[in-house]
């Protein structure tokens, strides 16, 4: 896994520069299970933590490969994941448009995503830019009742029946790098992983993840020769329902290399 250097452009004060912001807020999935914090196809409740593998990245891998934008008006609330009211909106930023989650309590958490298409679906790595605006008060994903983020990215993986999920969040107390894993049975895998903590507040961030060396690293036990599913799905929350606080992030940057 890599990190890029701090990006500020997106978002950053430009003079008389224009910023028009939209509700996001159209259908894309179903929920069988309300009680669920996030898509019930992607993810199950956290019961325990642990740490586990991480994969690394090598950022000199995707220089030899192709990018492909996906576009944040694509991204729209999961309505049977979410409450009745979307906190989320597009801000048309004039250098780069981008995805603003504005948790407020009480309202109910709220789930954006998007469906990856079928020709890229076997992409290798994933880039995103994301920062954090408020953390929410002690917010950590693996301690119970404290399972807050004000930034978090979901991605999928589907083989046959079962749902693969891996949360990377940005939490406001969880050690970097801890693993979350709940208990999985044979349609669902999920874990939970910390990928930044703290601060700094209002600084955009770049991460890269190798997508085959992640999923190998947390459902194959690292075996290197381990096939790899199908891409399902990214999905994005900011959430602060559980410790009763403000919690806002902003996304942007969604790229699939392949």
């Amino acid at each position: 896994m890599s990190h890029a250097a701090p990006d500020a452009r997106p978002g950053a004060p430009r003079g008389h520069n224009v910023v028009i912001e939209r509700s996001l807020n159209l259908p894309l999935y179903r929920r069988a299970n309300a009680g669920r914090r996030w898509p019930a196809a992607w993810a199950a409740g956290l019961v325990l933590f642990l740490l586990g593998p991480r994969a690394e990245a090598d950022p000199r891998a995707s220089s030899s490969l192709t990018a492909t934008r996906l576009n944040v008006h694509d991204f729209a609330v999961i309505p049977s994941e979410s409450g009745p009211f979307s906190y989320y909106r597009i801000i048309e930023d004039p250098v780069e448009p981008f995805i603003r989650g504005s948790y407020r309590p009480p309202l109910e958490t709220v789930v954006v995503g998007v469906d990856i298409s079928a020709g890229l679906r076997d992409s290798v790595r994933l880039r995103w830019k994301w920062r954090v605006l408020a953390l929410p008060a002690g917010g950590d994903e693996c301690r119970p009742g404290f399972g807050d983020s004000a930034a978090a990215v979901y991605v999928t993986w589907r083989r046959f029946l079962k749902i693969y999920s891996l949360k990377f969040v940005w939490s406001t107390a969880g050690k970097r790098g801890q693993v979350c894993q709940d208990d999985s049975n044979l349609f669902l895998a999920h874990q939970t992983v910390v990928l930044e903590t703290g601060g700094p507040l209002g600084t955009w961030l770049t991460e890269e993840i190798d997508l085959a060396a992640e999923f190998r690293a947390h459902f194959e036990h690292g075996d290197p020769q381990a096939s790899v599913p199908e891409l399902l799905g990214i999905g994005v929350m900011s959430d602060g329902d559980q410790t009763r606080s403000v919690s806002e992030g902003d996304y942007t940057g969604f790229a699939l290399l392949h």
